[in-house]
């Protein structure tokens, strides 16, 4: 069994106190006419701080493989480093699909990483379960399947990140097999739907189909209409836009607080897990940027501004990015800069850069390469990964922001 997640106390009451009025208020940051001049200097510095990043995102990468890498043969990794008594052999999937995404977010700044990139393509498929879970539906184990491993739960989540990364890998690199792949994962996604009348919130995407779990998720049912919007736009295929409206409508009907920000999960009894994870609010952000984009709505680009504003002022002003999960906060920024893609400015593109610049200078090991965010001194993989994604996308060119999720 998968352990939950780390639980922060952010409660209801403190979620209350939420950046009340914000909502309204244009997103920080509209771009400023430069002259040819400062317009120059901007580019150079630009040009500067990719260049950093990009070798950021190459030592990180390398560190994650050295420590955390396996010589099985089997191109896995394991959970943390150093690996304790008692520990599984490899990872769970969670982790190694962000191994994944780190892995492509470097090949597209730096070609040579595609062979690693291939490697771990290869290992991610010592996940999949061709027979499927609980509803029958083939789609990723939390754990390694024969003969690295005897499976797992199967998480929702968990398949809709692979999902969101084999998109980013079409729409890059015109990879076909990526885009067949992502369409079996929302098929799965899509058989994770709570039929029930009689619960309460009566919908939603199952987060995982384990017994000891009856939650229905942000981060289930989010990802999953992210998902939805980018099939759509690939394939111009109605059902995947009529379904992430689905995901979409049910998520900001039963786990949206007053103050615009996303609730954790509801049970099947109706009570709510009111902790705000920096995650869950990025993703809806840039599911109504994509929205925004299929139906040419600008009330979806307005609350992608508004979401991104209310998050900006209680994650960045407020400084508590740090209090939030790595692996969090990389799917949080990656949202924003979606967002700026579309709308400009460098608000979310400058908070990112000092968060990956507080990461670089106090939260890695200099001697080993290794971030350390864990009181333990431990390093998990999936932090590792994490830090490499977010040094790797600030290398990236403003033209790749589109493709992000």
């Amino acid at each position: 069994m998968r352990s939950r997640r780390l639980e922060l106390s952010l409660t209801g009451a403190v979620v209350a106190v939420l950046a009340a009025g914000t909502l309204g208020a244009a997103a920080p940051g509209a771009a400023r006419a430069a002259t040819p001049a400062t317009a120059a200097a901007a580019s150079h510095q630009e040009g500067t701080t990719a260049r950093t990043n990009a070798a950021r995102a190459t030592a990180t990468y390398a560190a994650l493989e050295k420590y955390l890498g396996t010589t099985d043969g089997s191109g896995l990794f394991h959970e943390q480093y150093p690996v304790a008594a008692g520990d599984n052999a490899y990872s769970y999937e969670w982790p190694l699909s962000q191994v994944h995404v780190a892995a492509l977010d470097i090949s597209t700044v730096d070609p040579r990483a595609r062979g690693k990139l291939a490697a771990v393509d290869r290992a991610q498929e010592h996940y999949w379960n061709a027979a499927g879970g609980t509803t029958g539906v083939a789609g990723y184990d939390s754990y390694a399947v024969a003969p690295y491993g005897a499976g797992g739960d199967l998480f929702y989540d968990d398949n809709e990140w692979v999902g969101l990364e084999k998109v980013q890998d079409y729409l890059q690199n015109d990879d076909r097999s990526a885009l067949s792949r992502a369409e079996q994962i929302f098929t799965l996604v899509e058989s994770g739907w709570d039929t029930d009348a009689s619960h309460a919130a009566p919908g939603g995407v199952f987060w995982t189909q384990a017994s000891w779990s009856t939650d229905r998720n942000t981060v289930s049912n989010m990802p999953a209409a992210e998902l939805g919007l980018r099939l759509y736009q690939i394939t111009g295929k109605r059902t995947y836009l009529d379904n992430a409206k689905r995901f979409y409508d049910w998520t900001n009907a039963n786990l949206q607080s007053p103050d615009g920000l996303y609730w954790d999960h509801v049970s099947l009894t109706g009570d709510i897990d009111q902790t705000v994870w920096s995650y869950n609010q990025g993703v809806p952000i840039g599911v109504n940027v994509l929205l925004y984009q299929a139906t040419h709505d600008r009330t979806y680009l307005a609350r992608a501004e508004r979401i991104a504003k209310a998050a900006y002022d209680w994650y960045v002003t407020g400084d508590r990015l740090k209090s939030q999960p790595v692996y969090f906060n990389s799917i949080f920024f990656k949202n924003l800069l979606l967002l700026e893609s579309v709308t400009g400015g460098d608000t979310y593109q400058k908070a990112t850069a000092a968060y990956a610049d507080w990461v670089w200078t106090s939260a890695r090991d200099p001697k080993t390469g290794l971030v350390r965010f864990d009181t333990g001194g431990t390093t998990q993989s999936i932090q590792q990964a994490a830090s490499a994604q977010i040094f790797a996308v600030l290398a990236w060119p403003r033209s790749k922001w589109s493709t992000l999720y």
